[in-house]
C-alpha cells in the first residue's frame, strides 16, 4: 500500500509514518517545514524515519495548487493521511491568514487531488476544538458543532464540511478524526505538556488558566497513532437509507464519516501538573490566571463509535504517559 502522509515532520505525522513503514507500506511524507516552532525538532523526527528504504520525503506547501497536483500526478497513492495544518488556538488570534492558507486552501487542494487521482481513502485531522461552546459531556459526534470559539476550530469544522461535499459529489471516501489533546515524546513545543515540562525544569513559572479549573482528555501519542492507522483500513461506504432528519451528522448517505479519537477519561489540569511535578521531582512555580481567549473549559471524548468499527481502545494512562514524556525530554535536551 502506498500512503501520502502530510505533516510528516509533525508530532503525530512522524509517528504515523514510522508505524506504517514498520508494517511494510510505502510512504511519501510531505511537510512545509515552516518555523511555527523549532524546525530542528522537526528535522530530528524526520531522522527517525529517513532510515527506511520505503520512505521518501518532499518539502512542499499544501497551499500550492500546482505543486500538489504535480505530486499526485507523479505518484500513485492508494491512501492519504492528511495531518498538515496550521495548528494552535492562540496563534490563530495573531496570524489568521496562515490558517486560511493552510487549513482551507491547502485542504481544498488535497480534496481536488484525491478527486482527480482516485484515492481509495482520505483520512484527515479535525480537532476536539470544533465542540466550542458545547457544555454537554462527553462530546459526541452526534452533537452540533456550530459554535466554535477560535478561528482554528472554525477551519477544522470547515474541513469536515468540505470533505462531505466532495464525498457526496465525487464519491470520495473520507474520514475525519477529532483529536483530543495529544501528548507524549516528540510533542509540540506550543502545547501545555511540553511547555510545563520545560518551564518546571528551568525553574520558570507556569501559567495555569482558569485558576486550574480545567479538564483535558489527554491522549498518548501511541494510542492516537494506533487509532489513525486502524481507521485508515475502514473505508466508508455509501448508505442510501441515511437521511438528515434521522441520521447522525457524523455519517451520511455519502461515503463520509467523522469520529472522536481520544482517551475518553478527562484529567483535571492540576492533577496533570501534580503528576508531572512528581515525575520531575520538582515543584512548579505557578501563575494562576483567568480563562484565555479561545480556551474551552473541558474536553471529553465519546469514542464508542470508533471502538465499534476498529476495536480501538487507549491503553496508556496519564502516569505512564508523563513518565515517557519526561524521559524523552531529558534525553533529547540533555537535561
Amino acid at each position: 500500500m502506498k500512503y501520502l502522509v502530510t505533516g510528516a515532520a509533525g508530532f503525530i505525522g512522524a509517528k504515523i509514518c514510522y508505524e506504517l513503514l514498520k508494517q511494510g507500506h510505502s510512504v511519501i511524507g510531505l511537510d512545509s517545514m515552516n518555523d511555527y516552532y523549532d524546525i530542528n525538532l522537526k528535522k530530528s523526527r524526520l531522522k527517525l524515519i529517513n532510515t527506511f528504504d520505503n520512505f521518501y520525503f518532499t518539502q512542499l506547501d499544501i497551499s500550492s495548487e500546482k505543486n500538489m497536483e504535480a505530486l499526485f500526478h507523479n505518484n500513485k497513492f492508494d491512501r492519504v493521511i492528511h495531518l498538515a495544518a496550521q495548528a494552535g488556538v492562540r496563534y490563530s488570534l495573531e496570524n489568521p491568514h496562515a490558517y486560511a492558507n493552510s487549513n482551507l486552501v491547502g485542504f481544498l487542494n488535497i480534496l481536488e487531488c484525491c478527486r482527480n487521482y482516485n484515492i481509495e481513502h482520505l483520512v484527515y485531522a479535525s480537532s476536539s476544538s470544533v465542540y466550542g461552546l458545547n457544555k454537554k459531556t462527553p462530546f459526541s459526534t452526534s452533537d452540533s458543532v456550530d459554535h466554535p470559539v477560535s478561528l482554528y476550530a472554525a477551519t477544522k469544522k470547515s474541513n469536515e464540511l468540505m470533505a462531505h461535499s466532495y464525498s457526496h459529489l465525487y464519491n470520495i471516501p473520507t474520514t475525519g478524526l477529532r483529536f483530543f489533546t495529544v501528548y507524549g515524546p516528540w510533542g509540540r513545543p506550543d502545547m501545555a505538556p511540553f511547555i510545563f515540562t520545560k518551564k518546571i525544569i528551568n525553574g520558570e513559572p507556569i501559567d495555569i488558566n482558569n485558576n486550574g479549573d480545567m479538564w483535558r482528555d489527554f491522549t498518548y501519542i501511541d494510542d492516537i497513532v494506533e487509532g489513525v492507522i486502524r481507521v485508515s483500513d475502514i473505508i466508508p461506504e455509501k448508505n442510501d437509507n441515511w437521511t438528515v432528519e434521522s441520521g447522525s451528522p457524523a455519517t451520511s448517505s455519502a461515503p463520509y464519516r467523522v469520529y472522536n479519537i481520544g482517551n475518553g477519561a478527562p484529567v483535571n489540569l492540576m492533577d496533570f501538573i501534580k503528576t508531572l511535578e512528581e515525575e520531575l521531582g520538582i515543584e512548579a512555580k505557578k501563575n494562576f490566571r483567568e480563562m484565555q481567549p479561545g480556551d474551552v473549559y473541558k474536553t471529553f471524548a465519546d469514542t464508542q463509535d470508533l471502538f465499534n468499527i476498529t476495536g480501538y481502545k487507549p491503553k496508556v494512562n496519564i502516569k505512564e504517559g508523563i513518565a515517557n514524556l519526561v524521559k524523552w525530554y531529558k534525553e533529547y535536551y540533555n537535561v
